[in-house]
């Protein structure tokens, strides 16, 4: 590990202009590639003291070895060559994006003297026209089938193509129809070449002046009574119109236009990309990625605009399908600076580009459409990663080295608290079992022994309650291996012994002990659950801690933290863990949040449940016309007797008017009679946690 001071440039020598730098590191490789607007303010920032620098930039700068750099004249140039020689060198550091399955695309062979149509995978040819990429080969094939009654154009292999050239005998497709048979000569090259070029201007989108011209040549023939040429034209219509029909209008004014979207978390990012042409969507293509440099979303963005043009010329009517670069680039962030990036589509394009993140209508709701895909690819990558036997049981073995166990995890719970500026404190509790989540197992906390912000002091009192619960179950179960022995009568173990119950076959409530305990958080927290255990006496169950900053791993009583590699599959699993306790905690704090602020004068009614509260609410409208109405319209609700009625009306009148309850998340007030208010909003379906 080198220390950047021994190859820090020396004063006044980095010059103050646009250019690109190299890290390289003691084997000359080179491991990042970065541009700057000011070289000189750039590569200082990276020898500045290391432990203000992210983790990610700290592991690099004490990888490499040297550093290097070309000055540009501008930013635009900068981008450039940054592109060019991440495509060169692949550096290891860099944020590289990877297609996470070969999507495949329509091809016209436009480069051939009989142009053929196909699905094509990898990278693109000189001469060849693309369509898509679309998510599966199926449906292009399906789309090709419908389109070939009216657009014959070959489809074979250069193979196949030979060989009926030398027995003078088309293939199958030219005798029923789909294939006008350029082989045995049926069309001449240039006839073939403009039904190619025909076939390539009705999948750009250029529908409607061709479905005309063919509807008029329907009506030409029916007038002339050639009924069997006008029903030809007609099915061929209709070909053409379940063709189309395969790819809705989503934008109503012929747009064009490519929309981006990232979902990302600490350690990986994917991306999604829909092509917009002629307001239909076209194609559909996904990256996934390591999130190897510190990068936010806009550093994403900008890293995904080069790897979609950094290869493309020209617009996209110009290359067909979804190839080239279209009029409106839609991005969920704007790179920083947006100037360079903008100037450089632009001249990828050879024309304006509007490159910026849509605000309202209807792009702005295709947007979201992307960015749902966008995570919903990442949490199928994240899924098909965790569901990996081999990962897993590689996960547990690298926690149980990190943190010196004598055994692998298979049970680890990790606690996260939330609140909101100190109140409605609430804990979360998750269990994950040989690497996967036991929902039924989660639980839930609200913190009772004191009142106000203290992440330490709570966190103590969540272990402390979980484990003298635990203790509590050993003690009217007794222990179900050593224990049992001493249970025996007559030969029979007791009913009652053991972690499961004998009368409901569930496991008994807080009966099973972790072998690792995870908080969120750093050594203050990690020493709180420890001095829990210890004063429980409970000496067999590992704690360590994740920091959220950098990912690093605190252990009790140690003053430097655990580094896991960022590839490490361990890593990857305390995260998700990490994660799933801190998304359990806010949620069931938001809730608990939901029904304080809709708490009202009906919760003090005694007597008055949750479903008649709600059946008056519903009835009403709100409170403000509750409190107006007379007994007599009080009692015509279902389930509300007079006796109620009086003492809701009684209740109601004594309560002064409440203050406008205010939405903290959003600052809205909340008046008293816009709406019905909404029961509180519950935990979803599948958090089986109870409350403790």
């Amino acid at each position: 590990m080198a220390d950047p001071s021994s190859y820090r440039p020396k004063p006044g020598q980095i010059p103050d202009s646009p250019g690109v730098y190299k890290f390289r590191d003691e084997h000359r490789r080179v491991i990042y590639v970065g541009k700057a607007k000011s070289l000189r303010q750039r590569l200082s920032s990276y020898f500045q003291d290391i432990t203000n620098l992210h983790q990610r930039t700290a592991t690099m700068v004490t990888t490499a070895a040297s550093v290097e750099w070309t000055v540009v004249s501008t930013e635009v140039e900068a981008l450039q060559l940054e592109y060019s020689w991440i495509k060169e060198f692949d550096p290891r550091f860099n944020v590289k994006y990877r297609d996470d399955k070969s999507y495949p695309s329509l091809a016209v062979t436009m480069n051939e003297d009989f142009p053929r149509v196909q699905v094509m995978r990898g990278p693109k040819r000189k001469g060849v026209r693309y369509f898509g990429p679309y998510a599966h080969a199926w449906a292009i094939r399906e789309t090709v089938d419908l389109l070939l009654r009216v657009f014959p154009v070959r489809t074979c292999s250069p193979g196949v193509f030979k060989r009926s050239a030398q027995i003078g005998r088309p293939c199958l497709l030219g005798y029923i129809g789909k294939c006008s048979a350029p082989c045995v000569g049926r069309i001449s090259p240039e006839d073939h070449r403009e039904l190619a070029e025909e076939f390539c201007d009705f999948m750009a989108g250029h529908t409607g002046t061709y479905l005309r011209r063919l509807e008029q040549r329907m009506k030409d023939a029916a007038g002339a009574m050639e009924y069997e040429q006008a029903a030809r034209l007609r099915d061929d219509i209709e070909a053409l119109r379940r063709a189309m029909e395969k790819n809705a209008v989503v934008l109503a004014d012929a747009t064009d236009a490519d929309l981006i979207a990232v979902a990302e978390d600490e350690l990986e990012a994917a991306v999604q990309i829909f092509h917009v042409r002629g307001g239909r969507v076209r194609g559909q293509r996904g990256w996934v990625t390591d999130k190897v440099e510190a990068v936010d979303t806009a550093g994403l963005v900008e890293h995904a605009l080069q790897q979609l043009y950094g290869d493309e010329t020209g617009d996209a009517e110009q290359s067909g399908g979804s190839g080239g670069v279209p009029k409106e680039v839609l991005v969920p962030a704007l790179p920083e600076p947006a100037g360079p990036v903008t100037e450089w589509l632009c001249e990828r394009r050879g024309s304006h580009v509007s490159l910026r993140v849509p605000q309202r209508g209807d792009k702005k709701d295709l947007m979201a459409t992307v960015q749902r895909n966008a995570q919903q690819a990442l949490a199928l990558h994240k899924t098909k990663r965790a569901s990996d036997l081999t990962t897993r049981s590689r996960a547990l073995e690298e926690i149980a080295a990190a943190l010196d166990l004598d055994d692998a995890p298979l049970r680890i719970e990790c606690y996260d608290i939330s609140h909101l500026q100190g109140d409605d404190v609430v804990a979360s509790m998750v269990v994950f079992e040989d690497g996967l989540s036991r929902k039924s197992e989660y639980r839930r906390f609200q913190i009772k022994s004191f009142a106000g912000q203290d992440d330490v002091r709570s966190m103590h009192e969540v272990i402390s309650r979980r484990f003298r619960r635990y203790l509590q179950e050993k003690q009217r179960t007794g222990e179900w291996a050593e224990d049992q022995e001493d249970q025996q009568v007559g030969g029979e173990v007791e009913a009652h012994s053991g972690p499961i119950d004998p009368d409901t076959g569930r496991p008994r409530k807080f009966a099973y002990p972790p072998q690792l305990v995870v908080v969120d958080g750093g050594q203050p927290q990690v020493a709180a659950a420890r001095r829990a255990l210890d004063e429980l006496g409970i000496d067999d169950v590992a704690v360590c801690g994740l920091a959220k900053r950098l990912e690093e791993v605190w252990l009790p009583g140690e003053n430097d933290p655990v580094i896991l590699p960022r590839t490490s599959e361990g890593l990857y699993l305390l995260q998700r863990v990490r994660d799933e306790a801190h998304r359990f905690a806010i949620n069931y704090q938001r809730s608990k949040r939901s029904r304080t602020m809709k708490a009202g004068a009906l919760d003090t009614v005694p007597g008055l449940g949750e479903t008649r509260r709600q059946a008056l609410l519903k009835h009403f409208g709100s409170l403000k016309r509750l409190r107006s109405a007379t007994v007599e319209e009080i009692c015509e609700v279902p389930g509300i007797g007079r006796r109620t009625a009086e003492t809701v009306a009684a209740a109601l009148a004594s309560a002064a008017p409440a203050a406008p309850a205010v939405n903290t998340a959003t600052g809205e007030i909340i008046e008293e009679g816009d709406a019905t208010p909404a029961p509180p909003e519950p935990v979803p379906s599948d958090h089986r946690g109870k409350s403790e």
